[in-house]
């Protein structure tokens, strides 16, 4: 078997979910009034709506792919990963969410700059268009590589599909429209993959039956959540797991986390918001590998047989086909597009405000244009997301074009060894006050000289050859990275200006406000919560229907019962979103 096949009602199912999230985009346009509804929901996100984004954005197709395959080879092992993202929003929730919300601010730099000045203001945001625009597109290629590779389907067709789909909503709706269909994914998603999970583990015959079935194929050892360093070259062994967690909690707990609370309405609503991504992540990392460990006790001749370069990041995919019924398998596809969709359409509008906050006026300064109105800066800013949203699809499409995935594969070393760098001040700028005003910018200096050996080594090989083969292991890449740019950022501590300088002045400032509650009323107006619990309840009961009508399809006893569990929990919930909108508008 070299690709699966899905039905023509699969189709349709896919086609229909595509239409839904451009319809959100058209009925979410009316939201944005002005540039901080465009790219920061006015602020008043409910935390339901900004945890639920939050979530959705911390994954892509990677997820049922090549974290699949990982389950497939190596059980729950993988399952860390996603542990180490749950505690960094348990992080959030006990302390870091309302600080991060109370920067008042609209965009990363702009929270730099209150921290660390205008240098490194700039460099940030130059930096933080390209990188995005770049990890945007490979997001895209690679879900066109697993498309095409299990489906069949065309890759440039699945780029231009997803991306204009994307951009679309993304382009017409913002920062609402981002955070409403990323909602309505998540509506589609948990349920769908509890039930994948109950099928699996019914078919294997309960819990025990599954732990006997791995004893029985001698998978006992592999399928050890701790492994031993001399299998799967160094993952899973305590180091590999303590390097997860510490970057995690650095990508979590750091000002590169503020974004994900720049639209929820205070610091209380962000607390909350932190700990239903928790909540979420925690649940799905028990449930979104039982599925491939599935495949490998029950399919493995059919994964094997893939026609891909890693058949074992079929394995999800193909524990579906083979369980699920007809028409929820597209389901299946729809949650692997839009788990890409969604981290896509979220990098989109994050880096359109950079734009528009941080280097259009600027540069409108410096080439002393005339200043635009709010209502232009808004339209400009949908203009921008069109561009760069088409220069990620073309991006993709040139990725698409060259031989192999050998740009891929440099292009994921190259985020890890730039992602750490970078993050590094922007987590010890939050404890830390006594600092210069060039410490972030020394830090990552610093952090780069190990990165720039580690991915130029990794490439001409030195270490394996002067170390009998042994390669780098991503616990070593990590510490080594980390380690040299935490030492520059103390060691900027030793050259801080004087307790009265106007550095630290603004520094005591940053710290005064960050610490500072929000009067929502006061600072923000009025808020739209019915609005936002009416618009999405009703898209949910609209989804709800057409899952349906799924129920006409011809299917086993267990297959009609799965689709109306589905169709049943997206109602309620739909429901009650609805029931708690009319209430609110009636107080």
């Amino acid at each position: 078997m070299s690709q699966i096949e899905i039905s023509n009602i699969d189709y349709i199912v896919i086609a229909g979910y595509l239409l839904l999230t451009i319809a959100v985009g058209l009925v979410f346009k009316n939201f944005s009034a002005n540039t901080d509804d465009y790219f920061k929901s006015g602020s008043k996100g409910t935390w339901w709506l900004v945890g639920t984004s939050a979530f959705m954005g911390t994954f892509t197709a990677w997820t049922f792919t090549g974290a699949a395959g990982m389950a497939y080879e190596s059980g729950y092992s993988v399952m860390f990963l996603f542990l180490g993202s749950a505690l960094g929003y348990f992080m959030n929730f006990v302390f870091l969410a309302p600080w991060l919300r109370q920067m008042r601010v609209t965009t990363l730099p702009e929270a730099i700059s209150l921290r660390f000045g205008e240098t490194t203001r700039n460099f940030y945001a130059l930096y933080e268009v390209p990188i995005r625009i770049l990890y945007a597109s490979m997001s895209l290629y690679s879900l066109g590589i697993f498309c095409s590779a299990i489906f069949g389907y065309n890759i440039n067709h699945i780029i231009i599909g997803c991306g204009i789909v994307t951009l679309f909503y993304s382009a017409t709706g913002g920062r609402w429209a981002v955070m409403a269909t990323d909602f309505l994914q998540a509506l589609i998603l948990l349920p769908l993959t509890v039930i994948i999970a109950w099928i699996c583990l019914d078919k294997l015959g309960g819990v025990g039956n599954l732990i006997q079935e791995i004893e029985v194929q001698g998978l006992k050892e592999e399928y050890r959540m701790i492994n031993d360093a001399t299998l799967f070259a160094g993952a899973y062994t305590w180091g590999w797991v303590s390097a997860i967690f510490v970057k995690q909690f650095l990508v979590y707990n750091s000002l590169n986390a503020a974004p994900r609370y720049f639209s929820v309405k205070d610091g209380r609503e962000a607390r909350k918001a932190a700990l239903l991504a928790c909540i979420l992540l925690v649940v799905g990392s028990f449930i979104w590998f039982l599925p491939p460990i599935t495949a490998r006790l029950l399919y493995a001749e059919q994964v094997m047989a893939m026609d891909i370069s890693k058949p074992a990041e079929a394995s999800y995919a193909i524990a579906s086909m083979n369980l699920m019924p007809v028409g929820l398998v597209g389901m299946i596809v729809v949650a692997i597009l839009t788990a890409t969709m969604s981290s896509m359409d979220t990098g989109l509008n994050s880096n359109v405000a950079i734009l528009i906050k941080d280097i259009y006026p600027k540069l409108s300064r410096r080439l002393k244009w005339r200043t635009k109105q709010e209502a232009e800066l808004l339209q400009i800013g949908k203009l921008y997301t069109w561009f760069l949203g088409v220069l990620m699809i073309l991006l993709a499409l040139y990725f698409a074009q060259q031989d192999g995935i050998g740009i891929f594969e440099i292009m994921l070393d190259v985020g890890a060894l730039l992602a750490v760098p970078i993050a590094i001040p922007l987590l010890w700028g939050l404890f830390f006050r006594k600092t210069p005003q060039w410490a972030a910018l020394f830090s990552i200096g610093c952090a780069f000289i190990p990165s720039c050996l580690i991915f130029f080594d990794s490439y001409l090989g030195l270490t394996e050859a002067f170390n009998d083969g042994v390669k780098w292991t991503y616990q070593q890449k990590l510490f080594s990275v980390f380690f040299t740019g935490t030492f520059g950022f103390l060691f900027s501590i030793l050259f801080a200006p004087s307790a009265d300088s106007e550095h630290r002045a603004m520094v005591n400032k940053f710290f005064t406000l960050m610490k500072t509650p929000i009067d929502f009323k006061e600072e923000v107006g009025e808020g739209n919560d019915h609005k936002q619990l009416l618009t999405i309840g009703q898209f949910g009961a609209a989804i709800t229907v057409f899952i349906s009508l799924m129920l006409l399809i011809p299917n086993p006893l267990q297959g009609r019962i799965a689709i109306l569990i589905l169709a049943s929990v997206i109602g309620l919930i739909s429901f009650l979103l609805i029931r708690a909108g009319s209430k609110n508008k009636d107080e």
